[in-house]
């Protein structure tokens, strides 16, 4: 059986706010079963996530790049 998370693991984790974690879920980025009222996050999920925040960096690293070259 592969490891699975919470919500509260994962935002500590990757040092982003749980809503983060929601709004990533409304967006059909991350797909937790339900335990009761709690998420459960696959490892699947976690890889998601990681990528999901990596790329948020790279977008925002990038942007000023971008705008000095359109300059």
């Amino acid at each position: 059986m592969s490891k699975t998370y919470t919500i509260s693991e994962l935002a500590s984790e990757f040092d982003v706010t749980t809503r983060s974690i929601r709004f990533y879920e409304d967006q059909e980025l991350l797909h937790p079963i339900r335990s009761g009222q709690t998420r459960v996050y696959s490892s699947e999920d976690r890889v998601r996530l990681k990528l999901t925040i990596r790329g948020l960096s790279l977008i925002h690293i990038s942007e000023p790049t971008r705008q000095a070259e359109i300059s």
